[in-house]
Parts: C-alpha cells; sequence; structure tokens
C-alpha cells in the first residue's frame, strides 16, 4: 500500500467499513457471493477510492463486479453513514476485481508442472 499516511489511515478506514457492509448486504444484492476487500487506494486529496475486490467463490465475477457498479450509490451511501463523524469527505467509488490471487494460482500451477530434468551429476 503506497501513499501518504493519511492516505493509508483512510484507506483502511474505508476498507473495514465496506467489509462489513458487504457482509451485511441488508438488501441481499451481491447474492451468495464471498467478497473481500483486498486493497483500497485513494487520490492525494481523498476524493477517489480505488477499491480492489477478491471475488473468490464467484462463478461470473464480471457479472458479480457489474450489480456492485450498478448499486454502487447506495454503497457510497452507507458508507457516509458509517464514517461521517470520522472524515469530512465520502469518496467516489471505483470497484475492481484484484486479479494478484488468481495470477499467484497460475504460477503455482506452472511451477508444480514444471518438468525439470536431473543434473547429470547428482546421478
Amino acid at each position: 500500500m503506497s501513499g501518504t499516511v493519511r492516505q493509508q489511515k483512510y484507506g483502511r478506514l474505508i476498507q473495514k467499513e465496506l467489509s462489513d457492509i458487504f457482509l451485511k448486504d441488508k438488501k441481499g444484492f451481491l447474492g451468495n457471493a464471498f467478497i473481500t476487500i483486498a486493497e483500497v487506494r485513494l487520490s492525494p486529496d481523498l476524493s477517489i477510492a480505488k477499491v480492489y475486490l477478491s471475488l473468490t467463490l464467484a462463478k461470473d465475477k464480471e457479472g458479480v463486479l457489474k450489480n456492485i457498479k450498478h448499486h454502487k450509490s447506495e454503497i457510497r451511501k452507507e458508507l457516509g453513514n458509517r464514517i461521517r463523524n470520522q472524515a469530512r469527505i465520502i469518496p467516489d467509488l471505483l470497484f475492481f476485481i484484484d486479479e494478484l490471487e488468481e495470477t499467484a494460482k497460475r504460477m503455482d500451477d506452472l511451477i508444480n508442472n514444471l518438468n525439470i530434468p536431473k543434473d547429470k551429476d547428482e546421478e
């Protein structure tokens, strides 16, 4: 996580509150997708938050992301209600799928499937 200490603290606050919002999902628009907030990156003026989501159990990740983007105003309003006493600015939320976990899994599969010949000195 990069940025100033202020951006990092505000990012952790937003990450915690968004995680709670997605966990409770009052309106049920997420279905039974399990969503984890992997990271929140804030612009220097704290007006834009890029939220990276890990959608581990979701079959249609793009569909879940589209649904979240459709309900972005409701999510932002709920976030504003939760952090209004701690922050002056409620940032605009931009949601992205965090590809780090899938990339790591692909790398592990590639490494496990390597066919490395034995060294002649070892035989």
